[in-house]
């Protein structure tokens, strides 16, 4: 990729990012996961709590290449995914900018977002494209894979996860180095991408959650280009 195209891409993304959020991010809500790129929201019509497994400290520690760069300091220390310290239908929006491919379990993920949404809440997805990101080279994650992460909060996966991750995005090289890269991201907790999709396969996952599994939500819109952004709104 030149630089003309990169500056492009991140150039439509922000301008894009930031008119969507104009449009439906309302009230007061959380995001997850902000770390040093918070979304853009208009502070006349929203509040933002921001939510993270980590204090700023730890963070830090956790990702060193981003200690030159100003982090959000989170209002609410808790798992992303159960957002255990969050109470149900409290939030007018939730935010999740690239953080759903970090999740070991996405159906739950999804589902305790809309636990703690009121009644037409917003949830705004924001999930890369693998195909324009260092994930380029793994498999997409299926469907199937997803209800099997469901029923077992993705522990069969995980050693499969770090082993994608280590040779088709670290490109490590030797079975003796890549077992000794997957134990250092474990034991250093290390948040991975641990699914990766097309734009095709998240639209067809979030359909089967309001199909198959009567999530109550109703997609009221969608940007794919990059990275595919989708507008849920709690019914």
């Amino acid at each position: 990729m030149n630089i003309k195209t990169f500056l492009y891409r991140i150039f439509f993304q922000s301008l894009n990012r930031k008119l969507i959020s104009n449009n439906f991010i309302k009230g007061t809500g959380i995001e997850i996961g902000a770390l040093h790129n918070p979304l853009f929201v208009n502070k006349k019509q929203a509040k933002v709590l921001y939510v993270d497994r980590m204090s700023v400290k730890d963070l830090r520690e956790q990702y060193p290449e981003l200690n030159d760069t100003n982090l959000v300091e989170p209002h609410y220390i808790t798992d992303g995914e159960t957002l255990t310290n969050i109470d149900d239908s409290t939030q007018d929006f939730v935010i999740a900018n690239h953080f759903l491919e970090h999740c070991q379990n996405p159906i739950l993920t999804i589902k305790n977002m809309l636990r703690v949404l009121k009644k037409d809440g917003i949830l705004y997805l924001a999930i890369p494209d693998k195909r324009f990101t260092f994930d380029i080279d793994r498999p997409i994650t299926t469907i199937e894979h997803l209800l099997k992460d469901y029923d077992d909060n993705g522990e069969s996966s995980k050693l499969e996860h770090f082993r994608e991750w280590v040779t088709f995005v670290d490109k490590v090289q030797g079975e003796k180095n890549i077992q000794k890269s997957i134990e250092n991201l474990i034991n250093t907790d290390y948040s991975i991408h641990y699914h990766v999709w097309t734009y095709k396969e998240i639209e067809a996952f979030l359909i089967y959650l309001i199909k198959n599994m009567n999530f109550p939500f109703e997609i009221i819109k969608k940007s794919v280009e990059y990275e595919s952004i989708y507008i849920l709104r709690k019914i």
